[in-house]
C-alpha cells in the first residue's frame, strides 16, 4: 500500500471551500483577468488566495507581487490574511494602497522628477495654509474664493494628470485657478513638499517619461492585482497600465454595479473598457453571494439592470429567498421617522441587537426626522461619515446667531458667530471689543453696536462689528414681534451671509451644507406647529435637550444612520432606506443618462447591504425650505422592483408602491397636449400642458382630479393604448 493520496498544499487548502468561479479566478495563469465581483460575493478571498497560489504553486517571488487596494484598512486585512496563508512571506509583497505604492516608488526615484528622496507630505491642514498664502500673493480675496473649493478645483486637474499650464480656461475662475494652481505647485517645490494628488500624478509622470525607471519597475512587478478597480480614477487607471506592462498580468477585481464615486473623480468606464484595453483578457463573474437573502438579491438585480451601461450578471444565493421587501408610503418623514422606531421596536421584541439595525439616506439633512424620533423614543444611535445633525459645524454656527440674539451674555455663541463668515475681525479685535465691554459695563454682543466707539479697530473691522451688531438686532427685533421661528431661522440664514458664502463655495459639500441648514428651517416650521407657546428661546432649549440626550449611550448597541455613499463595504441584518423619491433618490441633480445611472447603482449598493430584512420608505409630502411642504413622487427605482418581492401592508398601515408592468416604459418621450398617460402611482390621467421644451408635462389624474407637474424622462408613466 502506498498511503493515503496526499495533494499539493495550494490545492488541499487554497481552493477548499471555493466556488467554481471563485477557483477559476484562483487558478488563472499568465495574462490579463478581469473579475466582476458582485456584491458579497468574496472578492478578498480571491485576492489573497490567488497570490498564495501565485507563490506556492508557480513559484512566483513574493517580492514581485504589487496588490493595490483603496483604503489602509484594506491592505491590512489583506496582508493578515496572507500572512495566514503564506507565512513571513507576507512581507516581501507590495499590498498597499495606491498612495503607499506611490509613496515607495519616489522615495527611490523623486529626483527623476525634482524632488529630494526625503520630501515632505502634506496633509489636508497643510495644503488649506498653503493655499491661503497663495491666495494672499495673489492678493485675492479668501471670502470671495474659498481656499477648500480652490484646493477641490486643482484635486480634479491632478487626477485628470493636467499641469496649470495643460488646464482649459473658459472662464475668470479657470484662469484664477490656473495662476494659483502654478503658485502652490512653486510653494510645494519650494518646500521639497507633495500633497496626496502628486503621489500619483508624479509617479505617473516618472514611469511614463523615464524609460530607464519605467523599464525597472516593469521589470520588479511580475504580477499587478487591483481591488476596486471600479473606484480607480484616471491617473490610477494610468499607473495600472504602465506597470503592467509587458508582463500583462494584470488582475483587477471590482464591480460596475457598484461604482458610486465620479464626484471624486472615480470614472466607471476604467472597469467597462477592461477588455477593450486587454483584448485577450478573461473575464470571470463572481454572482454567488454569501450575505443576503434570495429575495433581496432579485430586487437588487431588477433595479440595476435597468442600467444599460454595465457588465450583464445577476446575484444569487442558496441560502433561501427569506422575507419580503417592505415598501412602505408614508404621510410625511416624521411618520417616516415613526417607520424606524417601530422597526427598531420590531428588533429588540425579536431579540436583536441595536448594531444589526441600519438607516440609510440620500443626502444628510435627511437624518434630523430620524435623529428626533430616536431622541425621543431613548434609541441610541450614531452617525457615520459625519457628525450628528446638531453637531454640524454649519448647523451651530446658524444656531450660534440665535442664541446671541436671545442671550447677549453668551460669548461662547458669540465666538462661533463672529467666524461664520468671516469679516476680517481677528482675535486682537474682539481683544479690543471685549475690553470696551468691560469698560461700559456692557454685555459683549451689545458692544457691537457701539463698535465706532472702540479704540484701536481699523476701519474693516468696525464694519466687520457693525454688520454683525445689524444682524443681531434685526433677529432679535423679529423675535420680540413674535415672528414664527423658522422664518427667524431663515433670517439669520439669509443676513448672517452663510448662505451666500456656501452658494459662493458650489461644491457639492457646500450644497450639503446649504440642505443640512435648510432642514433647520424645517425644525423650526415643526417646532411651531407643536408648540403649546412657540418662542425661539424654546426653540433653543429643545434643540439643547436634544443634544444632550443624544449623548447618553445605553451600552445596549446603537442604531446606525448614514448616507448610502458611506455604506458600501458595510452589511446589516435589518437595513431602512428612507426618501425613496423623485429628485431626493435618485437626486434632483441627476440630469444627465449617467447621472442617473450612478444614482440607480447607487440604489443597488443600499439594497445589497441587507442580510435578511429590508424596508424601503417614501412620502407623500415633505417639508421644504421655508417650512412648507411639497408633493412627492415615489423614486422611479421602486417600480424596477419586482412584485413578487415586495410584502403586503408596512408599519405605517399605507398602501405599498406598485411597479408598473411589465410592458410599460419608463421613458415617454414627444408627450403632446391631450394625451392619455397611465402613471404607476397616480393612474390614469391626460396631458394638460407641456413646459421647458418637453422636459416637464402637467397631468391631471382621474382618480383624484388633481392635476401634477411630472418630470417625462423619469416618471413611472406611458402612454395609454389609446393614446
Amino acid at each position: 500500500m502506498s498511503g493515503p493520496l496526499r495533494y499539493p498544499r495550494w490545492v488541499s487548502v487554497l481552493l477548499s471551500g471555493l466556488n467554481p468561479p471563485q477557483r477559476d479566478a484562483v487558478l488563472h495563469d499568465d495574462g490579463p483577468l478581469l473579475v466582476l465581483a458582485g456584491a458579497g460575493s468574496g472578492k478578498t478571498r480571491v485576492l489573497t488566495h490567488r497570490i498564495a497560489r501565485l507563490i506556492d504553486e508557480r513559484d512566483v517571488a513574493p517580492g514581485s507581487i504589487l496588490a493595490i487596494t483603496f483604503t489602509n484598512k484594506a491592505a491590512a486585512e489583506m496582508r493578515q490574511r496572507l500572512e495566514g496563508l503564506v507565512g513571513p512571506r507576507v512581507r516581501a509583497i507590495w499590498a498597499a494602497t495606491f498612495h503607499s505604492a506611490c509613496v515607495r516608488i519616489l522615495r527611490r526615484d523623486a529626483p527623476h522628477v525634482g524632488y529630494e528622496r526625503n520630501f515632505a507630505i502634506f496633509d489636508a491642514s497643510d495644503q488649506l495654509r498653503l493655499i491661503r498664502r497663495c491666495l494672499e500673493d495673489e492678493d485675492i480675496d479668501p471670502k470671495r474664493v474659498d481656499p477648500r473649493s480652490v484646493l477641490g478645483w486643482i484635486s480634479d486637474a491632478k487626477n485628470r494628470l493636467l499641469g496649470p499650464s495643460e488646464m482649459d480656461i473658459d472662464s475668470f475662475r479657470d484662469e484664477q485657478v490656473v495662476r494659483i494652481y502654478n503658485r502652490y505647485q512653486n510653494r510645494l517645490l519650494a518646500n521639497q513638499a507633495m500633497d496626496f494628488d502628486d503621489l500619483l500624478r508624479l509617479t505617473v509622470q516618472l514611469l511614463e517619461g523615464d524609460a530607464e525607471v519605467r523599464e525597472h519597475y516593469q521589470e520588479r512587478f511580475r504580477h499587478i492585482l487591483v481591488d476596486e478597480y471600479q473606484d480607480t480614477n484616471h491617473a490610477q487607471y494610468r499607473l495600472v497600465r504602465v506597470l503592467g506592462e509587458p508582463q500583462r498580468n494584470v488582475m483587477v477585481v471590482g464591480d460596475d454595479d457598484q461604482g458610486i464615486y465620479s464626484w471624486r473623480g472615480a470614472d466607471v468606464a476604467n472597469i467597462l473598457d477592461f477588455e477593450r484595453d486587454y483584448p485577450d483578457a478573461t473575464v470571470i463573474a463572481l454572482e454567488q453571494n454569501y450575505r443576503s437573502t434570495g429575495t433581496i438579491l432579485k430586487a437588487a438585480n431588477a433595479v440595476v439592470a435597468h442600467n444599460p451601461n454595465r457588465h450583464p450578471k445577476a446575484l444569487w444565493t442558496d441560502r433561501g429567498d427569506g422575507g419580503p421587501i417592505e415598501i412602505i408610503e408614508c404621510r410625511d418623514e416624521r411618520e417616516e421617522a415613526r417607520v424606524v422606531v417601530g422597526e427598531v421596536q420590531r428588533a429588540v421584541d425579536d431579540g436583536d441587537s441595536l448594531s444589526d439595525i441600519a438607516v440609510f439616506y440620500r443626502t444628510n439633512a435627511q437624518s434630523r426626522a430620524v435623529e428626533d424620533m430616536l431622541v425621543r423614543a431613548a434609541v441610541p444611535y450614531q452617525v457615520i461619515g459625519g457628525p450628528k445633525y446638531y453637531e454640524r459645524a454649519e448647523v451651530k454656527d446658524l444656531l450660534a446667531y440665535l442664541r446671541v440674539a436671545v442671550n447677549p451674555n453668551d460669548e461662547v455663541s458669540f465666538g462661533r458667530m463672529i467666524t461664520s463668515p468671516k469679516r476680517g475681525v481677528g482675535p486682537g479685535a474682539v481683544t479690543r471689543l471685549s475690553a470696551y465691554a468691560v469698560e461700559m459695563g456692557l454685555p459683549l454682543t451689545d458692544a457691537l453696536a457701539d463698535a465706532d466707539r472702540v479704540e484701536g479697530l481699523n476701519p474693516s473691522q468696525r464694519r466687520g462689528f457693525s454688520a454683525l451688531a445689524s444682524v443681531v438686532a434685526e433677529i432679535r427685533s423679529h423675535a420680540r414681534a413674535d415672528v414664527p421661528v423658522d422664518r427667524l431661522v431663515e433670517l439669520a440664514f439669509e443676513e448672517s451671509g452663510m448662505r451666500a458664502m456656501f452658494e459662493a463655495d458650489g461644491s457639492a459639500e457646500a450644497e450639503g451644507r446649504i440642505e443640512n441648514l435648510e432642514e433647520l428651517v424645517r425644525t423650526g416650521a415643526e417646532y411651531m406647529n407643536r408648540a403649546e407657546e412657540p418662542s425661539l428661546s424654546g426653540f433653543l432649549e429643545e434643540i439643547a435637550l436634544y443634544a444632550d440626550a443624544d449623548a447618553v449611550d445605553t451600552g445596549g448597541g446603537q442604531v446606525t444612520l448614514m448616507t448610502i455613499h458611506n455604506a458600501k463595504g458595510l452589511e446589516f441584518d435589518r437595513v431602512v432606506i428612507i426618501g425613496m423619491e423623485q429628485n431626493l433618490f435618485p437626486h434632483s441633480r441627476s440630469e444627465t443618462p449617467e447621472q442617473l445611472e450612478e444614482e440607480r447603482r447607487l440604489c443597488y449598493v443600499g439594497i445589497t447591504r441587507a442580510r435578511r430584512r429590508l424596508i424601503l420608505t417614501h412620502a407623500r409630502t415633505r417639508s421644504f425650505f421655508g417650512g412648507g411642504r411639497d408633493y412627492r413622487m415615489p423614486s422611479q427605482f421602486l417600480a424596477e422592483i419586482p412584485e413578487e418581492s415586495v410584502g403586503g401592508m408596512g408599519p405605517a398601515a399605507t398602501s405599498r408602491h406598485r411597479p408598473l408592468p411589465s410592458d410599460a416604459a419608463d421613458v415617454v418621450p414627444g408627450l403632446a397636449t391631450g394625451d392619455e398617460v397611465v402613471h404607476a402611482t397616480f393612474g390614469e390621467g391626460v396631458v394638460t400642458g407641456v413646459e421647458q421644451g418637453g422636459t416637464l408635462v402637467l397631468v391631471r389624474f382621474i382618480r383624484d382630479g388633481r392635476e401634477r407637474r411630472l418630470i417625462a424622462g423619469a416618471a413611472p408613466m406611458r402612454k395609454a393604448a389609446s393614446s
